[in-house]
């Protein structure tokens, strides 16, 4: 059976068949990273960190990302570190651990680096109270040096929103804002415990313009339960309605195994593999309709947004246009990317916590990087940026070492019979065709890939 033939990354990309997607449709990493979070061990610990952060070069650029993890209520599809909490104290309480965690890590830094993003995610950052907001972000812009034009990113739940904490992250300089929606269905909404209507996001993303704060997001999950293409579309109809610079559209990862709290969602209200191809593949077709342009694998912005205008990265929130040396986790369950490794905090808020009152530093576990493992976190970032393989350039950053990759890509040609890649003049390309499945080529690069451990812990990959 054909399914839509526009997919993610074309336009008029050629119909994959039931077929192919029903066997390309495995748990998958996303590839926010290389190796994913499940490799990491407690091998890194605060004094490995603390090495690490005294090892950046002078000057270096820097990015924030800010985890607060909590929410009013936890939505029964939601995958991320964050908690419930009715209370506000847990909250207040937090906040003066993660300051002291901000004067810590700033005190080891070059004197002269320069942060060029900042990113507060959750969980949800607009829990905050107003003064809260402005005393955590004043703080920060205290305890780092703060490049001019700074991007300056929060993540929100219109649900909480109202103007005095838009008042408070306009004055503390934030100047893009990712507003989830995730559906406008009220059945999808009811079966995923989160009831968000239009006109409450409409609203919160009114009070954010209203203050000059243009830049707008907007976060979309497909595979949810109830959903269909029709669905899907009448939200795209809706969202474009709010004309945001930037939409994203993610898989649902089923993973109740893991996450309690999706036990709550059932299983046989969820589409199908091929059923969620065709949803990703129509909701393509509108934005690239509405004039939008498709990055990488899940992103959709104007064609004068920084994002269509700058090479593509991609870090833990997925695709972006931050350029850093190195990125700084704050709070429980961040995690840091420094040129030597990954870094990851104690995930309890407890824990956390204590860890930092023993060691000044909340490092519980991390990935000491190798050189074949950087050569492969190449790869497999510029696969998922770019769709493209290039033994040239991989042969002259890493030279000799690229070898026994290039010999990988050309295994990966030769094994082709989907039509998924092209070969190149020095390598290969993602085929329209093969765009969507591009989570499968990176995989073939992937020393740690795990079968039995994706199929608890990752998505499918369509």
């Amino acid at each position: 059976m054909p399914v839509p033939s526009t997919a993610p990354g074309a336009a008029c990309a050629p119909a994959a068949t039931h077929d192919l997607v029903q066997r390309l449709a495995k748990p998958l990493p996303r590839y926010t990273s290389y190796p994913t979070a499940n490799h990491f061990s407690p091998g890194v610990d605060a004094t490995a960190y603390a090495e690490w952060l005294a090892e950046l070069t002078p000057g270096s650029a820097l990015s924030l990302y800010l985890h607060i993890p909590y929410c009013r209520e936890l939505c029964w599809y939601c995958g991320c570190s964050t908690k419930a909490v009715r209370r506000y104290e847990p909250v207040a309480s937090y906040l003066e651990l993660i300051r002291r965690e901000a004067v810590e890590v700033a005190r080891r830094l070059p004197r002269d680096h320069q942060v060029t993003h900042i990113h507060w995610g959750g969980g949800s950052p607009d829990i905050l109270e107003p003064a809260d907001i402005i005393r955590l972000g004043s703080e920060i812009n205290g305890a780092f040096a703060i490049a001019g034009g700074a991007e300056i990113a929060v993540e929100i739940d219109p649900r909480l929103l109202d103007a005095p904490r838009a008042d408070a992250f306009a004055a503390i300089g934030i100047n893009r804002v990712s507003i989830g929606v995730q559906d406008f269905d009220e059945a999808v909404q009811k079966a995923i415990g989160r009831l968000q209507g239009y006109e409450t996001t409409r609203r919160a993303v009114a009070l954010f313009r209203d203050r000059g704060i243009g830049s707008i997001n907007v976060d979309l999950v497909y595979g949810l339960p109830h959903q269909t293409e029709d669905s899907v579309s009448r939200t795209i109809e809706q969202v474009l309605t709010l004309t945001p610079d930037r939409i994203a559209i993610f898989g649902y990862a089923h993973l109740p195994s893991r996450l309690k709290h999706q036990r709550l969602i059932d299983d046989a209200s969820l589409p199908g593999p091929t059923a969620r191809y065709a949803q990703s593949a129509r909701i393509a077709e509108l934005l690239l309709g509405a004039g939008y342009v498709q990055l990488g694998l899940d992103h959709f912005a104007r064609a004068t947004d920084k994002l269509a205008t700058t090479a593509l990265k991609r870090n833990f929130q997925g695709y972006t246009t931050d350029q850093a040396d190195a990125l700084i986790g704050l709070g429980a369950s961040a995690i840091s990317r420094l040129p030597q490794g990954y870094a990851q905090n104690a995930v309890a808020a407890d824990a956390y916590g204590k860890r930092l009152g023993e060691a000044g530093l909340a490092t519980a576990r991390g990935f000491k990087l190798g050189a074949d493992d950087k050569l492969r976190a190449f790869v497999i970032e510029r696969l998922m940026c770019d769709f493209a393989f290039s033994s040239r350039e991989l042969s002259r950053r890493f030279g000799g070492r690229a070898m026994p990759l290039i010999r990988e890509a050309e295994a990966v040609i030769e094994d082709d019979t989907d039509g998924l890649v092209q070969r190149t003049s020095d390598g290969f390309r993602m085929t329209p065709r093969g765009r969507p499945f591009v989570r499968n080529i990176c995989a073939r690069f992937d020393a740690y890939l795990d079968p039995e451990t994706s199929r608890r812990r990752h998505a499918l990959s369509v």
